[in-house]
């Protein structure tokens, strides 16, 4: 069995040193190197690269040059927006009296504003204490409506307002006038009826009213039963004195 390895070693050792010699005697040369291929296609565009770092200031190594002329003014900007008004300052001292002026024309009575109004009562609508004269006699520029009672001032000044009521019982009126939507009461007068007879409550007054103002005649509750026949008529009246500013 040694004798054996021994003989395939020998054998191994011979081939290799025929092949040996064998490549020494035929090799050929190297040959050259090949033409250079066409350039392939571009490729892909490659994911774009992160930003780096910002770099170091330059130096600045110039001089600094002179001061150049004013430009041309620019175009005028917008408005800015309206200030909070201030406060209000002193009353300034009188002027001087100005020179009289001419004497104006004299004025007409028929251009100047006459209210005026009378009215009975005949068929009012029952209920509420507003004592309602729904008859008109006289509505001169129709200041008074007779659907509510109510004189509604169109022209400011001073009026009169009068009224004479019917009753067989006690009785009290007011006048009431009102301003701005606030009603005020101007004067009140009572009567008392002992004996069941037609008795006559009357009243009057001079009010001052602005345009819009408004005057009615209001009754008590429980005194404001009033006359209502073909005997005797109940009436409630007014008129412009003057008007003033």
């Amino acid at each position: 069995m040694e004798a054996s390895w021994r003989w395939l070693v020998v054998c191994v050792l011979a081939v290799s040193l025929a092949l040996a010699m064998a490549e020494d005697v035929c090799r050929a040369p190297n040959g050259k190197d090949g033409a250079a291929g066409k350039p392939g296609r571009p490729g892909r565009p490659g994911l774009k690269g992160e930003r780096g770092e910002p770099g170091a200031p330059g130096i600045r190594t110039g001089i600094r040059g002179l001061k150049g002329d004013p430009g041309e003014p620019g175009h005028p900007g917008k408005p800015g927006k309206v200030g909070y008004p201030g406060p209000t300052g002193p009353l300034g001292d009188p002027g001087t009296p100005g020179p009289k002026g001419i004497k104006g024309n004299p004025g007409n009575i028929r251009d100047q504003p006459r209210p005026a109004f009378s009215a009975v009562r005949r068929n009012p609508p029952a209920g509420g204490n507003v004592v309602i004269f729904d008859t008109v006699i006289t509505n001169q520029e129709s200041p008074y409506q007779s659907h509510s009672g109510r004189f509604l001032c169109a022209v400011p000044g001073y009026y009169y307002f009068t009224f004479q009521v019917v009753s067989k019982w006690d009785l009290c009126l007011t006048i009431v006038s009102s301003s701005g939507g606030q009603a005020r009461r101007s004067l009140s007068f009572c009567d008392t009826n002992l004996r069941g007879l037609f008795q006559v409550v009357s009243g009057g007054t001079v009010l001052r009213l602005q345009q819009g103002d408004q005057v009615w005649l209001e009754k008590d509750p429980a005194k404001g039963r009033i006359y209502q026949g073909p005997e005797a008529d109940s009436v409630f009246s007014g008129f412009l004195i003057f008007p003033s500013p």
